[in-house]
């Protein structure tokens, strides 16, 4: 079973490990936090701004595999960004990040009130490209050379997903 919780203190050495693997490190984006202090921080604010921000653990059978967050980037338009998407290597291939992001696009849009979803991935990310796709969002368009990561100007591929996408 996949589940989605907010993170809280006891995740903070989980995410670092997390965020700081090999494997994920290198698409995610630029200023996402890596150290503990600053996850620290992230979450404590996700605790006490539960509306304005969010770093949420995914869970399969009660374990811990992945992540993902949200910010709320415009009040009045009611529009979050997601970003944080990332699952242990263990967990990858059973779909279970596209799970876990509906279950929070079913939060933010039902409970929290968004109107509108919003997320970027660097445009060699196939992996985060496919699964945004599967996940539901649309495609909006290409931010070109948008991003200085690991030396080289990158592009991002925008997605959205609206109220009206989910109530179809």
């Amino acid at each position: 079973m996949i589940a989605l919780r907010r993170a809280t203190q006891d995740d903070v050495g989980f995410l670092v490990e997390l965020f700081n693997d090999e494997e994920v490190e290198p698409f995610l984006a630029g200023r996402q936090a890596r150290d503990a202090e600053t996850i620290g921080a992230e979450v404590e604010r996700s605790q006490r701004e539960p509306r304005k921000t969010g770093r949420m653990i995914i869970e399969v059978d009660g374990e811990r595999a992945g992540s993902m967050s949200f910010d709320e980037v415009s009040e009045a338009n009611r529009i979050a960004h997601l970003g944080g998407f990332a699952v242990l290597a263990a967990f990858r291939g059973r779909r279970i990040a596209a799970e876990g992001a509906r279950l929070l696009q079913r939060y933010l849009i039902f409970e929290l009130g968004f109107h509108r979803l919003e997320l970027a991935c660097y445009g060699f990310n196939e992996r985060a490209i496919r699964h945004s796709e599967r996940a539901g969002f649309v495609r909006e368009g290409v931010k070109r050379r948008a991003y200085l990561r690991h030396g080289e100007w990158q592009d991002a591929v925008l997605f959205s997903l609206l109220r009206e996408d989910l109530e179809q």
